[in-house]
């Protein structure tokens, strides 16, 4: 599509307003024989004189009288258009976003991103969707913002860091020992529950217990670190969870968190979005309430991928 001299769009403009080519030349800040010129192309491109002899001066023909409000409205856009976004009442926003993380990450910051959202974005909807064969290129259509492990991002996709958490074991809190340190014998020889979406049986858990010539029973693994959780509130079983979700089921079900007595290695939780939404004011809005979230005292231990 051949597109015509969108510079033309200002000089119509001025010749419209003033209805004289001096007066539109000092508008413009440029000569009279310049702006002469340029009226010259519009009535080309036009096919009308626009402005004729009227006196001693010009008048607007009827086709350039009837362009007038368009032009007007056409620049006002385009000026618009080309303007810095301005800073965004939040409070005034209505959209919905869609996140993305593992049920244990949902737990611990959704709360409190909802309590935040009711707070001060009131117009705004947060869509929640499990984590599953995640895909990079779904940030580009079907997910605003992708919470939880990053791997290598391809170039349209932004990340940043949230923080870094480590594992805790949860048991029934009226299970034998229940308030005792573990020793690494001891915590080998309770049976585990781990959580894996891929159903994985071995972690970095049994390599460290095989350096200390010992071994652990993994009763069961299940999809996810809730469910872990849920299933050592039956029997003489550690669930093996990110410390904040253990700390937060403990608040809410009859569990006891314990300290695993071993050096295992800090996972990072990070969030991604496409590069479209960079600039948002309200997708920024978001980033920053997230980012503020799991950067508190309650949720530094932001949870995300496999149970060791």
């Amino acid at each position: 599509m051949q597109l015509p001299d969108m510079n033309l769009l200002p000089a119509l403009d001025a010749l419209l307003r003033e209805g004289s080519v001096t007066g539109a030349a000092t508008r413009m800040n440029i000569s009279p024989s310049a702006m002469s010129r340029t009226l010259g192309r519009l009535r080309r491109v036009l096919d009308d004189p626009l402005l004729v002899p009227a006196g001693r001066g010009l008048a607007l023909t009827p086709r350039a009288l009837q362009l007038q409000p368009s032009v007007e409205a056409a620049l006002a856009g385009a000026l618009a258009a080309l303007r810095p976004a301005q800073p965004v009442d939040i409070a005034a926003v209505r959209r919905r976003f869609t996140l993305r993380s593992d049920d244990g990450l949902a737990v611990v910051l959704g709360p409190a991103l909802t309590e935040r959202v009711t707070r001060e974005a009131p117009g705004i909807q947060l869509r929640w969707l499990p984590e599953g064969d995640e895909d990079p290129a779904d940030l580009r259509d079907r997910v605003d913002l992708d919470i939880g492990h990053l791997p290598d991002l391809p170039q349209d996709v932004r990340g940043r860091e949230l923080a870094r958490h480590r594992f805790a074991a949860v048991c029934r809190r009226d299970a034998p020992g229940a308030d005792e340190p573990l020793t690494p014998a001891a915590f080998a020889a309770i049976p585990h529950i781990t959580a894996s979406r891929r159903g994985r049986f071995h972690s970095v858990v049994d390599d460290r217990l095989a350096a200390l010539g010992l071994t652990r029973r993994v009763l069961a693994t299940v999809p996810t670190h809730i469910t872990a959780c849920f299933f050592a509130l039956r029997g003489d079983v550690l669930a093996l969870v990110p410390a904040a979700v253990a700390a937060r089921a403990a608040e809410e079900l009859p569990l006891a968190v314990r300290e695993i007595p071993l050096e295992l290695p800090a996972v990072t939780t990070g969030m991604a979005w496409h590069v479209r939404l960079d600039t948002d004011p309200a997708h920024r809005w978001l980033r920053a309430a997230v980012a503020r979230i799991t950067s508190g005292p309650a949720e530094q231990d932001a949870p995300q991928g496999d149970t060791p």
